[in-house]
């Protein structure tokens, strides 16, 4: 009894006659009522939008595409356009149906079967698109002919064969000249879309008289259609410089646009037009043009405001006159993004001249206030490009640069001396007043590229400081824990403290470089410690040369791009190439990058990869002979065991004074021994080049004073050699064997 009544609980709550949804929307879709077959593709489309499977519905939403009802055709038509390709074989079913509406009354269907048709990616329907494409191209409609225009393009895509074999291509470029501006405008856009894909390049060439029925169009187009001519007509060169003069009049009235981009545009066409113009007055007058719609463009939003901002950053590398006066319009605004925040710095620098620097100084000043750390570190460094670009401003940004450092503010202070420091370059020996409260802040510091700047300011002017000793002896005490950066600076500036004051840097010298070379890790910074040690032991006088020379002045480019790029980039303003800087073929390559030619590349790199794969399992290992430079890789460093060495076979063909450096890495001082400033590079070479291997072979035994060096650096505790040349005069010369040299390492 109580399992009889639990088993028909069970079927009562488990057992349902309810089918799936599916299921339901097919009897919705063959019912008899005209409204719930179109509530069952609503439905339909309602799913499908939302990713679940209803291509099991095809042939019968296909059964409902013989209405006349426009808005369940449509929903049909976008399920046929989404599941043609999973059903190739079911899309045949739709072709009498579409091929009957390109014949309908009304245009919308006759445009809206064409479309779809177009859409429909599938081999098999080409057969049946010809004739109703050709129909619809001659159609009496403007809004049919304009549709089929685009789809021409879809059909070349497909099959270019095809679209010339069955003259659409000779169809579409008679479109060009039709009476319709809308119907131009599709032309234009799919002529040009089928030239980039084309391999010939003659599918459309623009002459004059197509040249003047697109500039016809251009002003009765939708933003669209203008935006695609205009693009076209940056592609057409004049004939002289009185046609470039017509032709950018015509589109001169297209600066006045609301849209954004038909703007750009616009100004692509006549700055590509004015390579070609040889009357400078003209020229002025479309400069002066071009000023008040850049302008406006900064009133957009934000994103807008970049994309324009990036563009006329590369409009002004290239016609600099442009917005001399509109500097005010580029200051920062308190609610700009910082990614606008920077591109108008970058701005108002390519804006800067002696007639507005004192507004733009005083606008940097504001900014080294603001909160964003990062904006402030770059108004800073933008005050020094405003001296280092600007001589008559130069002290006025001193000056303004010594306000920011009485701020205190710990990176304003470091970035400012930074700055100082480019303008020393610039001008050598004119702001030396300022050193003192530049060190005054040298406890403050604690960045490298900072610590870095002073230290290269003291030693510079070492011999107008008169505590540069003490100075340099602060940074002494960290030297091992400093950046490489500050490690080389404090090396350089210890040398120049030395050639200028031997007899207070006397001590400080040696232990400077004994700690460079003996302890620090870094090879760079050994390797110069290296190089300035081999200087002052042959000849201080050319030490002083090399040392001291004079620095050249360094500049602020405001051109950041080079003359061939800058053209092309010019011809793709509007364009992504005008925001990233660069051309397009850094970004998107020379291929198509519809989803058919995705699918076809990966499937071709992949058999790529196989082959590659397949051809490397099956070549021979072959043998080759290892030298001893090949040897040193093959060294097992974290084993017990020595790696097994064969010695390499002597050279018959080398001639017996000659070094063998393949054999000696690195003992090189027996073949470059010569005299001279770099006479004792030898010894060095193949200490600071290998990447620190000397330090297995430091000795400690007090070294002893060189006797070509009897002045006062010669006595300054026997270091007139590196220790390595001290160790190379005493080793045999049967131990010079690069095996023997690296098993003595460990």
């Amino acid at each position: 009894m109580a399992a009889d009544f639990i088993r028909q609980n069970a079927q009562r709550f488990f057992a349902t006659n309810r089918k799936g949804e599916n299921a339901e929307l097919l009897v919705d879709l063959n019912s008899e009522y005209r409204d719930r077959r179109k509530d069952a593709v609503k439905r339909v489309i309602a799913n499908m939008t939302v990713g679940k499977d209803v291509s099991s519905l095809f042939p019968h939403v296909v059964k409902n595409m013989q209405t006349e009802d426009l808005e369940m055709k449509k929903l049909v038509y976008l399920y046929l356009m989404n599941y043609a390709k999973s059903n190739p074989d079911l899309v045949i079913l739709a072709v009498n149906t579409f091929v009957k509406d390109t014949d309908h009354g009304n245009p919308l269907i006759r445009a809206l079967a064409i479309r779809t048709m177009g859409c429909i990616r599938v081999d098999k329907i080409l057969d049946h698109l010809c004739e109703p494409l050709r129909k619809c191209l001659n159609d009496d409609d403007p809004y049919v002919r304009k549709t089929a225009a685009i789809c021409v393009a879809k059909l070349w895509d497909l099959d270019q064969e095809r679209a010339i074999e069955n003259g659409f291509v000779t169809l579409l470029q008679e479109l060009v000249s039709d009476s319709n501006p809308m119907v131009v405008a599709n032309a234009v856009t799919a002529l040009a879309e089928m030239q980039e894909s084309s391999a010939t390049k003659d599918v459309f060439v623009i002459n004059v008289a197509i040249m003047n029925k697109m500039l016809a169009a251009l002003n009765e187009c939708t933003e669209w259609g203008q935006i695609a001519i205009l693009t076209s007509l940056a592609d057409y060169k004049p004939l002289d410089s009185k046609e470039a003069e017509n032709i950018c009049e015509r589109v001169t009235p297209r600066l006045q646009h609301a849209n954004g981009s038909v703007v750009l545009s616009a100004i692509r066409v006549i700055l590509i037009l004015m390579r070609h113009i040889k009357n400078p007055d003209f020229e002025k007058g479309l400069v002066k043009k071009m000023s008040p719609p850049l302008v406006t463009l900064l009133a957009s939003a934000p994103e807008v405001q970049y994309v324009s901002l990036r563009n006329i950053n590369l409009i002004l590398q290239k016609r600099s006159d442009i917005l001399q006066n509109e500097v005010r319009v580029f200051f920062c605004k308190y609610n700009d993004p910082p990614y606008v925040k920077r591109e108008k710095l970058e701005i108002m620098i390519k804006l800067c001249n002696d007639r507005n620097i004192e507004q733009i100084l005083s606008e940097l000043k504001e900014y080294a206030s603001e909160v964003d750390v990062d904006f402030v570190r770059k108004s800073v460094r933008a005050i020094g490009r405003c001296a280092i670009m600007i001589d008559e401003a130069s002290e006025r940004c001193v000056n303004v640069l010594l306000d920011l450092i009485n701020t205190k503010i710990n990176y304003v202070v470091q970035e400012a001396i930074v700055v100082i420091k480019d303008i020393f370059r610039k001008y050598p020996r004119r702001y030396e007043a300022i050193i003192p409260t530049l060190c005054q802040n040298l406890d403050s510091l604690d960045e490298p590229e900072a610590k870095g700047s002073l230290i290269w300011i003291i030693g510079e002017y070492a011999e107008r400081i008169d505590n540069a000793d003490e100075l340099i002896e602060n940074f002494m005490e960290t030297f091992l824990e400093e950046n490489s950066q500050v490690q080389l600076q404090l090396l350089t500036a210890t040398i120049k403290l030395f050639l200028k004051k031997p007899e207070q840097s006397h001590e400080l010298v040696g232990r400077v470089l004994n700690t460079a070379t003996n302890d620090v890790d870094n090879a760079d910074t050994r390797d110069r410690a290296f190089v300035y040690w081999r200087l002052l032991s042959a000849d201080q006088q050319v030490a002083k040369a090399v040392v001291l020379s004079e620095k050249p002045p360094i500049s602020v480019e405001t051109r950041t791009i080079s003359a061939g790029l800058m053209d092309e980039l010019i011809n793709n303003i509007s364009t992504l190439a005008s925001v990233y800087h660069k051309p397009p073929s850094a970004f998107m390559g020379n291929k198509g990058f519809s989803a058919d030619a995705v699918r076809k590349a990966a499937a071709a790199d992949a058999s790529d990869q196989e082959q590659i794969m397949g051809e490397m399992d099956s070549a021979p290992s072959a043998s080759t002979p290892k030298n001893a430079v090949a040897d040193l890789l093959d060294l097992d460093f974290g084993s017990s065991e020595p790696a097994p060495y064969t010695s390499p076979p002597a050279s018959t063909n080398q001639p017996s004074g000659a070094p063998n450096y393949s054999a000696d890495l690195f003992d090189m001082s027996s073949d470059m021994s010569g005299s001279g400033v770099f006479g004792g590079m030898g010894g060095m070479g193949g200490m600071g080049g290998m990447g620190g291997l000397q330090q297995q072979q430091r000795v400690s035994s007090p070294p002893t004073s060189s006797s070509n060096t009897g002045d006062l650096f010669g006595d300054l505790g026997g270091f007139g050699q590196p220790p390595q040349q001290q160790q190379q005069q005493a080793k045999p010369a049967g131990q010079s064997s690069t095996v023997n040299d690296l098993l003595d390492l460990f």
